[in-house]
């Protein structure tokens, strides 16, 4: 696989980043604002939630706008990991506290447009500092506002009731922009954990009908892209949505088998745990 983005991939990101983002504010503003849409989170909290992302990046993109009003955010983000970026998401939602659904909607409209027009010039290969000192390119960044606003709206269809689609092609994006991207560039102290990693190398190789296959290897505790044609331990074919959804927790791996949408091949299957305890979410 190779590692440049290509120009078809930066038109498809930023195209799904605008179309997504007016879907996912039509369904805030069709739902009741204080109805549960997770467990522990309104339809309110939710969108103000990924409104927060939003913010975060237009800032990022022109520093001339005002940031987040969260005290230390920068060396809170520096040193968040996989498993501390719950207290994170609740420190910011602590700070944000408008809850009205319109201009929470309005804000984030603005905010993509405005991550639209400024990033329009860059180059979409551009290394960014994200979450635990990871690096992300430019366009893999686009690809995590356009997952937490297909993921999050995911959410409140589900606890409401009401249509929402996650297109395969959406997703297959976040995986090759975001989640190889990150690998490719380094992910720093983002996956760092309590429990030791496996002591064994691992190799697994990802698939799918809308990505190119990608081949991770662990090793010494750390994931980096392997060689293709390396022999694996596991041959991992999914449908996008899916392995984004069994990722952050929303569809359980037995389901995902058993549905056919997450399908293991390959000499050890039963390695993927491990993997993936190291190559993990926030669930």
């Amino acid at each position: 696989m190779t590692a440049t983005i290509t120009g078809a991939q930066w038109t498809a990101v930023r195209t799904a980043l605008e179309e997504t983002g007016d879907r996912f504010g039509e369904l805030v503003l069709s739902v009741p604002a204080d109805a549960m849409a997770t467990r522990h989170w309104t339809v309110a909290e939710l969108a103000a939630h990924v409104g927060s992302v939003g913010w975060l990046y237009a800032h990022r993109l022109r520093p001339e706008l005002a940031p987040l009003p969260v005290p230390a955010l920068d060396d809170h983000l520096l040193g968040t990991t996989v498993d501390t970026i719950a207290d994170v998401n609740e420190l910011v939602l602590r700070h944000l506290t408008d809850r009205d659904p319109a201009a929470l909607v309005d804000r984030l409209t603005a905010d993509i447009g405005t991550i639209l027009d400024a990033s329009a010039g860059r180059d979409p290969e551009e290394l960014w500092p994200w979450l635990g000192d990871a690096r992300l390119p430019l366009a893999g960044v686009l690809a995590h506002l356009l997952n937490e606003l297909l993921l999050h709206g995911w959410d409140i269809g589900r606890a409401r009731r009401v249509p929402w689609t996650i297109p395969p092609e959406h997703s297959a994006l976040f995986f090759e922009l975001f989640i190889v991207g990150m690998v490719r560039h380094g992910y720093g102290r983002l996956m760092d954990a309590d429990r030791p990693p496996p002591a064994r190398r691992i190799v697994v190789r990802f698939q799918s009908a809308y990505t190119e296959p990608v081949t991770f290897v662990l090793a010494d505790g750390l994931v980096t892209v392997g060689d293709p044609a390396e022999r694996v331990d596991v041959q991992v074919t999914f449908e996008p949505p899916a392995l984004s959804l069994m990722l952050f927790g929303r569809l359980g791996r037995a389901r995902a088998a058993l549905s056919g949408r997450v399908r293991l091949r390959g000499p050890r299957p039963w390695l993927l745990a491990p993997f993936m305890r190291v190559l993990r979410a926030p669930t």
